[in-house]
């Protein structure tokens, strides 16, 4: 059941992956305050970060940029939901599947504070975008380590 859940991982993180990439294309991890100017009638002129504005363009004026920004969401919570259970299985004894939901949470929190939304107003939304976006990167390069060892170490545990 462990191994099925942790190929589950592998898939969402895939996902996630691709989303992410797709993503980086259209998005600018900057906290400069801009004036929007989008298509967005209501929100023209209103001040907002360079981050949030363009989150705001990926959605509004992106083709597929809603469902890459809901497949890249959606896969991230069933990341984390299935790290929790990966750890729940392995019964907390392995430190790689610690080390997975560790990283999974501190990814979700960094993927939002990239965004310039969630956080604005609190005491994390004082660390500056770019160091959000930065710290989403590597947690992501660091859950994809952890799960290609973990997964090569199970299918060895097997043989």
């Amino acid at each position: 059941m462990r191994q099925l859940v942790g190929g589950m991982l592998i898939y969402c993180f895939v996902v996630v992956l691709l989303t992410g990439g797709f993503l980086a294309f259209f998005y600018t991890p900057g906290s400069q305050t801009v004036f929007y100017d989008g298509s967005y009638a209501p929100l023209r002129g209103v001040m907002m970060s360079e981050a949030y504005e363009s989150s705001l363009r990926i959605t509004l004026e992106v083709r597929g940029g809603v469902l890459m920004r809901q497949l890249h969401h959606e896969s991230s919570v069933l990341l984390v939901l299935g790290a929790a259970v990966w750890v729940l299985l392995g019964r907390l004894r392995y430190p790689l599947a610690l080390l997975g939901l560790g990283l999974v949470l501190l990814g979700a929190l960094a993927g939002y504070g990239s965004v310039d939304d969630l956080l604005a107003g609190t005491v994390l939304g004082s660390i500056p975008t770019p160091l959000w976006y930065g710290l989403h990167l590597v947690t992501a390069l660091l859950m994809g380590a952890t799960l290609a060892i973990s997964s090569y170490r199970q299918a060895v545990r097997e043989q």
